[in-house]
């Protein structure tokens, strides 16, 4: 078993941080969990930057084998050290063994993912968008090129390619400690762009992030890689994070996490003399539609699915189904009766920290406080110091405001009742831009829906439930504002890694 030593890591150096002193604890018994961490600071980010931005040009000029061999010797520890992993993650996040277990599954598997798409973009006549060096350069970080103008009459020849941005910065996740943090996909991304990262570790998992990210470090020193391509530091996110995102040579930024921070991190690079890309995924209620037919054929089977997905991990996925409307009737009633017994029936779960279980439970009271909102049901209190106890509230559409749709944290869905399906639409039309848009039931219903959602979200689900984002080519995991800062982009699937690309185009360059 690695020994934990309260370090982070800059290049291949481990560094003790002199600032604030942190440490993990068990959201379960509110035990405190060594080793101490200590922030970083000024010189620390002066260090990671220098050497991200040293590492950059060299680690550009890779070809897709070494990178892809690098990703796939990251994926390899993780899978190696999964045990260590997964009981120190679910000591800091009260996370059960199983879930953690499959994250580290999925944090091995999108970086492989990312190398399997290098190798194939190297491959002659291949149509990746990334991986291979195309015609016109030996450091283009690209694939084969994208578009081909030939020449034509005395014309030059004209080939587009993508090169890779600079140096990025990742922050970490707090409900995914594994998938979306140190080693992550917006990590992942990154390297196999051809960018140096540096991670601002998260919090609330400190051991757990010391263990991936000496899992990359030491991939990539094995690999005679620059020293640069990777660091990780502590620190606090309004001081040591924003002095990341302002630092001149970090050209692109990568976060997952609450709606304030996004949107701080944002104005943040826009106030720079050189702006720079945000890609912040932030708050999301997730709606869900179900049909008159739908609710016909199975309230109760509905209820039941739907009550798992909302309390699943208490709740803490970005893709939580936090709101549902339906047409008032027979169908709905029989499905509020269902899901709120099964609402009751749930357990309760601890929450990552004490602040998020804090901010569940006040989220919760202003909502029982709101005019016209019903609490049908509360699940059981968990025996946790940071619980969650689940929510099951319903309005009219007459009294839904802009107010509910505020995402709240946890295991806390609302079922808006219309009076018709009109009332549906004119209410989806006048929602925020979300993650994730689910529609149970079909016929001309569904087909008017539909429009209406295609501007709404980023992803769209005919049946099933929203939480669980499978890593894939056509995986999109972004959306409209607020959901997400840039709904051009995905941070799940392989077209993650063009977000810290650009095209470039190369004119009457020899091949």
């Amino acid at each position: 078993m690695a020994q934990l030593t309260g370090q982070m890591l800059i290049g291949f150096e481990r560094v003790s941080g002199t600032g604030k002193a942190i440490c993990a604890v068990d959201p379960r018994t509110g035990e405190r969990l060594g080793p101490e961490y200590r922030y970083g600071g000024d010189a620390e980010v002066e260090r990671a930057c220098a050497l991200a931005e040293e590492a950059f040009d060299a680690y550009r000029e890779t070809g897709p084998e070494e990178r892809a061999a690098f990703l796939d010797a990251i994926a390899g520890r993780l899978d190696d050290q999964a045990g260590e992993l997964v009981r120190r993650a679910a000591s800091e996040t009260g996370l059960p063994a199983a879930r953690l277990t499959g994250e580290v599954a999925r944090t091995s598997g999108q970086l492989r993912l990312f190398a399997s798409d290098l190798r194939a973009a190297a491959v002659p006549g291949s149509t990746a968008r990334y991986g291979a060096n195309p015609p016109g350069g030996a450091g283009v970080a690209a694939g084969p090129a994208t578009s081909v103008d030939l020449a034509d009459e005395g014309a030059p020849e004209i080939r587009q390619g993508r090169v890779p941005l600079g140096p990025v910065v990742v922050f970490g996740a707090s409900n995914f400690p594994l998938a979306f943090s140190v080693a992550g996909g917006d990590t992942a991304a990154a390297l196999a762009a051809g960018c140096s990262v540096i991670v601002k570790a998260h919090d609330a998992h400190p051991g757990t992030c010391e263990l991936a990210g000496r899992a990359v470090a030491e991939a990539a020193e094995e690999a005679g890689l620059p020293e640069g391509v990777f660091s990780m530091l502590y620190g606090d996110g309004p001081t040591l994070g924003i002095a990341l995102v302002t630092d001149p040579r970090v050209r692109a930024v990568g976060f997952t996490g609450s709606r304030k921070a996004g949107l701080a991190i944002a104005r943040a690079a826009a106030a720079r003399p050189r702006p720079i890309p945000v890609y912040a995924e932030m708050s999301s209620v997730n709606p869900v539609f179900l049909l008159p037919d739908a609710l016909a054929e199975g309230a109760a089977e509905l209820a039941g699915e739907y009550a798992g997905s909302v309390t699943l991990g208490a709740g803490q996925f970005c893709t939580n189904p936090g709101l549902v409307f339906a047409v008032d009737g027979p169908g709905l009633d029989a499905f509020l009766d269902a899901a709120a017994t099964a609402f009751e029936a749930d357990p309760g779960a601890p929450m990552l920290t004490r602040d998020l279980a804090r901010a569940y439970a006040e989220g919760v009271e202003r909502l029982e406080r709101r005019p016209g909102v019903e609490i049908l049901a509360r699940g059981r209190e968990p025996d946790a110091v940071a619980g969650c106890r689940a929510a099951l509230a319903v309005v009219d559409a007459g009294d839904f405001g802009s107010d509910l749709q505020e995402e709240i944290f946890g295991a806390c869905s609302l079922v808006v009742r219309c009076a018709d399906l009109d009332e549906v639409i004119g209410l989806a039309r006048g929602l925020e831009g979300q993650l994730t848009a689910t529609v149970h039931g079909g016929g001309e219903a569904a087909a008017r829906l539909l429009p209406v959602l295609e501007r709404l979200a980023g992803r769209i689900l005919w049946g099933g439930w929203p939480t669980g984002v499978r890593v894939g080519h056509a995986m999109v995991h972004g959306g409209p504002y607020p959901a997400t800062s840039d709904e051009r982009t995905t941070s799940v699937g392989s077209l993650a890694v063009e977000r810290f690309q650009r095209p470039i185009a190369y004119q009457g360059v020899p091949r």
